[in-house]
Formats: C-alpha cells, sequence, structure tokens
C-alpha cells in the first residue's frame, strides 16, 4: 500500500480548524489560509478526511501509549477488564477501576481529548464541504465519512462518560458536550438521549449521503468510512441503548462483503493486516509508524519493546478453560495445563518445558523476551517495535451483536443461527453445536463475545453494558491475576463505571457545572 497523503486538520498550523493545545482545548479561529487550502477542492478535502483517520493512529499529550483508537482498546477495554491479564502491579488504579472518580487524571481525561479532536476535525469538514469546489457525488461521499467518523466519536465517548443505558431513566441522565459546528463558544452537557439522538440522525443522514453518493471507498482504503462502518456503528450504538431491532438490523447490513476469514488467517494473519472480515481499521506501516507508542507495542507477542518482551499480555486463565478443546481459537493462547511455572504471576522462566515449548512453536518470539502461562499469540507485529494496522470492527463482531440482538426479541432460533455461523460454519469449532436456550443462552452469547473479541477492546465496555459484576481471581482461587489485581468490582461501584467529566473541560467550558445537564440541544441543520 501507498503511504497514505493527509492533511491533518487538528495540529498542523497552518491548517487547524479546531485544535487542541497544551492546555488541553485550544480552540483558535481557523487561518483563512488553512481554510483555502483545505478546501480549495474535493481533491483537498479528501486529504483532510484522511487527516480524521490519522487521529486515529497518532500519539497524543507526549505521553508513551496514548495513540488514539489502540488507546482506548488497550487502557480502556483490555486492562480493566475481567478476561485481559498483565503483571503490572503499578497499573492497579487503571487497572481496578480507580481513575473514574479523579476528573485531573490524565486517564480520565484521555478519551475526551481525543474523541474531541476527532469530532472538531469532522465538525469543520461536515461544515465546508457543501461550499468546495467539485462534484456533488465527491461532497455526497466525504461529508457522508465525516458524519460516520462524529457519530462514531459521540458514541465512543457516551460509553465512558455517560451512565448505561439501563440506569439513564430512558436517557434522561447527564449526557456529553455536544458540538456540530465550528463554533467555540461554552456550551453545557446534554443528556444521554440527545446523545443517542444524533448519533442516529448523523449516521442516518451518512447512509442518504452514501447512497446518494454511488460511490464507495477505494479496495485499499479500509482505514476510511464506507456506507459499511456507518451500519456497523449503528450496530454497536444500537446494541449499547438496548434498541434489539436496530442492532440486528444494522448489524446484517454491516457484515454483507465481509466474509469470516477462515481458519488460515485467524492463525496467521495476526490481527496486524487486514483482510475481508474488518469493516473499518486503522492504517500503518514500517514507514508510518508510532514506534512504541501503538497499540501492537504494547500487545504484539513478537515486539522488541519492554511493554511487551517483560510483560507479555495473557488471557484470564478461567476464560481459558471455557474454551472447548475442538475450538481453534484455543491456539490464540499458551496453554499452561500441566506444566510448571510461577503461580504468584504466571511468569516460567527460560529453562522450563513450557517456555521451551513456547519459544519453539512461536520462532519468532525475541530470545529475550518472557514467557508467561497463558500469553497470546493472537496479535502479533508487522514489524518492531509495534507496526500493525488495527482493526475496529469486524463482521464477527456483528455476528455477534445480531446473536444478542434476536436474543433480546425472544428470537432464540435466530440467536443459535448467528453463533452457529461464527463458531461452527466458519470453521473455527467444527463441532459446535448450540441449543440452549433462555438464560442459558445468553451465557453462551456472552462466553463467545469474551473468545472471539479476545484483546480488542470490549472487555470493560461489555460488562459496563451488561451491569455484570467484574470478578477477577488469583492462582490460589482458581485464577491467574496478581493479587493487588484480584478483585471484585460491582456494577453500581466506582460512580457505576462512568467517567467525571475531566478538569480541563470544566476549566475551560464553564456552561459545564458539576456533571449537570445544562444544554438544551437541537439537531444540527443537514443541509
Amino acid at each position: 500500500m501507498k503511504k497514505i497523503k493527509y492533511i491533518l486538520l487538528a495540529g498542523v498550523a497552518a491548517l487547524a480548524m479546531s485544535s487542541c493545545s497544551s492546555d488541553f482545548l485550544d480552540t483558535a479561529p481557523t487561518s483563512e489560509t488553512g481554510s483555502a487550502t483545505a478546501f480549495a477542492n474535493t481533491d483537498n478535502a479528501k486529504l483532510a478526511l484522511n487527516g480524521c483517520a490519522r487521529v486515529m493512529m497518532n500519539p497524543y499529550i507526549s505521553s508513551q501509549g496514548n495513540n488514539g483508537e489502540g488507546t482506548i482498546q488497550m487502557w480502556f477495554g483490555n486492562y480493566p477488564g475481567q478476561d485481559f491479564y498483565v503483571n503490572l502491579n503499578g497499573w492497579a488504579l487503571l487497572i481496578n477501576h480507580n481513575n473514574h472518580e479523579n476528573p485531573s487524571s490524565q486517564y480520565l481525561y484521555y478519551p475526551w481529548f481525543y474523541y474531541y479532536k476527532l469530532i472538531g476535525n469532522a465538525n469543520t469538514i461536515i461544515a465546508r464541504i457543501d461550499g468546495t469546489p467539485g462534484t456533488d457525488e465527491d461532497k455526497q461521499f466525504i461529508k457522508a465519512q465525516a458524519l460516520t467518523f462524529r457519530a462514531y466519536a459521540y458514541f465512543m465517548l457516551s460509553q465512558l462518560y455517560c451512565k448505561r443505558w439501563v440506569d439513564s431513566n430512558n436517557g434522561s441522565t447527564s449526557g456529553l458536550v455536544l458540538r456540530t459546528d465550528e463554533g467555540t463558544e461554552d456550551i453545557g452537557l446534554s443528556t444521554l438521549a440527545d446523545v443517542y439522538t444524533l448519533v442516529y440522525s448523523d449516521l442516518d443522514h451518512a447512509i442518504d449521503l452514501y447512497q446518494a453518493s454511488g460511490k464507495h471507498r477505494g479496495s485499499d482504503e479500509f482505514f476510511l468510512p464506507d456506507i459499511e462502518v456507518a451500519y456497523a456503528t449503528y450496530a454497536r450504538a444500537a446494541l449499547t441503548k438496548n434498541d434489539w431491532a436496530n442492532a440486528s438490523k444494522y448489524a446484517k447490513l454491516a457484515r454483507e462483503g465481509h466474509a469470516l476469514m477462515n481458519n488460515t488467517a485467524l492463525l496467521s494473519d495476526g490481527f496486524c493486516t487486514h483482510n475481508s472480515e474488518w469493516i473499518w481499521g486503522g492504517y500503518s506501516a514500517s514507514d508510518q509508524t508510532l514506534y512504541y507508542y501503538s497499540y501492537h507495542a504494547y500487545i504484539a507477542y513478537n515486539s522488541n519493546a519492554g511493554n511487551v518482551r517483560t510483560y507479555p499480555k495473557c488471557i484470564s486463565k478461567e476464560l481459558f478453560n471455557q474454551i472447548p478443546a475442538t475450538d481453534v481459537r484455543k491456539k490464540w493462547w499458551l496453554d499452561a495445563t500441566g506444566y510448571t511455572y510461577t503461580t504468584s504471576n504466571g511468569q516460567a522462566a527460560n529453562s522450563t518445558q513450557l517456555a521451551k515449548d513456547a519459544r519453539a512453536a512461536y520462532p519468532d518470539l525475541l530470545s529475550n523476551a518472557t514467557v508467561y502461562a497463558y500469553m497470546q499469540w493472537k496479535v502479533r507485529g508487522n514489524d518492531t517495535p509495534g507496526v500493525g494496522e488495527l482493526v475496529f470492527f469486524r463482521s464477527s463482531e456483528m455476528l455477534l451483536i445480531e446473536a444478542e440482538a434476536e436474543y433480546m426479541q425472544n428470537n432464540t432460533t435466530a440467536a443459535q443461527n448467528a453463533l452457529v455461523a461464527l463458531n461452527k460454519t466458519s470453521g473455527r469449532d467444527p463441532e459446535y453445536t448450540c441449543t440452549t436456550t433462555g438464560a442459558d443462552l445468553l451465557t453462551e452469547i456472552k462466553l463467545y463475545r469474551r473468545i472471539e473479541l479476545w484483546g480488542e477492546g470490549f472487555d470493560w465496555f461489555d460488562m459496563k453494558r451488561w451491569k455484570d459484576t467484574m470478578v477477577r481471581h488469583n492462582y490460589a482461587d482458581g485464577g491467574n491475576f496478581l493479587a493487588t489485581l484480584a478483585i471484585t468490582v460491582g456494577p453500581m461501584e466506582r460512580n457505576e463505571w462512568t467517567f467525571m467529566i475531566p478538569t480541563r473541560e470544566t476549566d475551560y467550558n464553564k456552561a459545564v457545572k458539576n456533571g449537570q445537564i445544562t444544554a438544551t440541544f437541537t439537531l444540527p441543520d443537514y443541509n
């Protein structure tokens, strides 16, 4: 693939449409020179749209590990979940959910910073593309893509900074600061219902524009939105809102044309190279790398980064033990059953048979890398220290959304069929059958979400929306977590798993007061 060329609207001085400075939110007016350049024609506007894709794969706030969407997956989806283990005592505050009520914490405000940067870029394109010289079809397609970026960003923010839909009194609890133009005035918090109204409306209009344009992204432009990405965002948002009919409807639409990868790809692609199953992802290559900042530098088993060599990422032993022996996905992790290793943390010395067998099976594991029981082989890197494309949506997730949404509509057979399509028809487990019903069927759907999507940033988000209690056990109690991380967190603890609004927003925006709803939201004019 050729190197991606782009205009990054936020962060490039000459084209700073909605930028963020060291003071967190610096929304200085657009320079006229920048405006003229970025929107001189639709070709330039396409480069600005590529800039949105770059925002999702870019380092921020001068802190290693803050890398756009990879940070959300790793630090906010994986680390604080129930199924992802890493030997990091020093990260207990984040892993144990202790940052939710600390509005000055970097870990609390980072997602706010990142997603509003993406929203600012999208807002600029949405506001200016209609007046840009070019064909109507090009302008419709670019606008649809920008609306998709914005809808995705607001939905992701809502999962972190808003209460669960089931605890929101039909969306009447606090939402977000909903900015839909290039204005910089103080705006108070909306309701959560307003957030979903905007997300749905943006996606509805995007879908209409995609269809009107008759255009599609290029065959190698998996990093840009297309109509399937709008469908997938709709499906994930509807699932989180308990809007089961729309969740199932859009999940089916999103996975059309995205066949599940076969077992060879499942075990060899390493979740670092896009394939037919990927609906949307982030671009990475050796000449456009985030080095030690990237997601793959934190997880890829063959990375030379210290975050991997010293602290490889592992699956929960208890989840691993629930995977059938006939399931090919069990090969994503190092089976330590019957081996000797240190049971306080899972480490296996180089002299142990477990370490020797691991290196024999995966010769690209570096000689100075530490072996841990149940360490992962699912994700590898294309180059060191952390080069790899990052998946945002896959058709496997869409099948799992279908299964859950159909179950919630009492369509038992449809839910079972979705699981069969994912597990048996795909070849992942040729012995799989699904005969469970009732609460047992929901438990099975949850189990296969946990297996299939492990390490892709769903763990904490799923447990929050399910309102499940997170339980981690140490080795003495049958698990593999460190004693300091082997905790139980109920759904109503830790501020109900809801992040407070960061002080760097409240210091800047005086209309946001103590998380109270202070804004009356009106849908934007899309014309």
